[in-house]
Formats: structure tokens, C-alpha cells, sequence
């Protein structure tokens, strides 16, 4: 068992570190580059070449059954949960085989709409104490399901 995190913009590493270190479990903090490396020896930080998407190509390529992925991108969800690990996004919902496909359907929903109107701004929430609560509670209860 292995904790995958797409560490580009992603909020909670420190998180993950904490609960992976408790449960002595290797730990990949994954990036195109700019990620000040841990001294934990359980957390290894991976630099991809870079391009597009190839830190999220090096985790689907790895994450299977029994690991957890930490990712805000739909698509590398898709691919981790097709291959059977656990994924959570850093607001600690999970992503899952039951509802993957209602999420990537509303990404690309978005994708279009964005796209007709180039005036469309952002709209997206800001990340609080209570989303930072709720992933590291999300991510002991991932844990513990993956140890059974």
C-alpha cells in the first residue's frame, strides 16, 4: 500500500505526510518540478519530465489495488479508480467507481460552457479549515479501509 499525491497546486501534502507517517506507509509526492523535497524517508518526491499531464501519466501507471491517490484531476481519477485504488480530492470527497462518472461528465459540462463563453470567470470556492478537516478525516478512514 502506497499514498500517490499529484502534487501540483495540491493544498494538503503536508496532510498526507502526517497520516502516512503514522501508518509508517511510503508516501510519493509527485510534480513537474518547484516541491521542496521532504526529509521523511517514507515520502519520496518524483520529478517528471516536462509536459502535460506527465505527472498524472507516471501515477496511473503505478496506483492499483490497495493504494490511495490524492488528486484534484478528474481524468487521473478515472484511471486510478478503473485500476482499483482509492482516491480522494483535497476537500477529502471521494472519488469512486459509483460516482466517477456523473463527476467527469459535470468536468466536461464545465469544459463547454467555459469554452462558449470567454468571459466566463472562475467561480470556484476557496479552500477552507473545514475542506483541510474533512480530507484528513477522509484520509484515516481511506487508510484503514486499505489495511483490511
Amino acid at each position: 500500500m502506497a499514498i500517490y499525491v499529484d502534487a501540483d497546486a495540491c493544498p494538503v501534502k503536508s496532510e498526507v505526510e502526517r497520516v502516512g507517517t503514522r501508518h509508517k506507509l511510503k508516501i510519493f509526492i509527485v510534480s513537474n518540478g518547484g516541491i521542496r523535497p521532504s526529509v521523511n524517508p517514507l515520502v519520496e518526491t518524483v520529478i517528471v519530465a516536462a509536459g502535460a499531464d506527465e505527472a498524472d501519466k507516471w501515477i496511473a501507471e503505478r496506483a492499483g489495488q490497495g493504494d490511495i491517490v490524492v488528486t484534484g484531476d478528474i481524468p487521473l481519477a478515472a484511471k486510478c479508480v478503473e485500476a482499483g485504488a482509492q482516491v480522494l480530492k483535497h476537500n477529502g470527497e471521494p472519488l469512486s467507481a459509483e460516482n466517477i462518472g456523473n463527476v467527469l461528465a459535470t468536468r466536461d459540462l464545465m469544459a463547454d460552457l467555459r469554452a462558449a463563453d470567454p468571459f466566463r470567470q472562475g467561480g470556484g470556492r476557496s479552500f477552507s479549515k473545514a475542506d483541510r478537516s474533512r480530507f484528513l478525516d477522509a484520509l484515516e478512514r481511506a487508510v484503514r479501509r486499505a489495511a483490511r
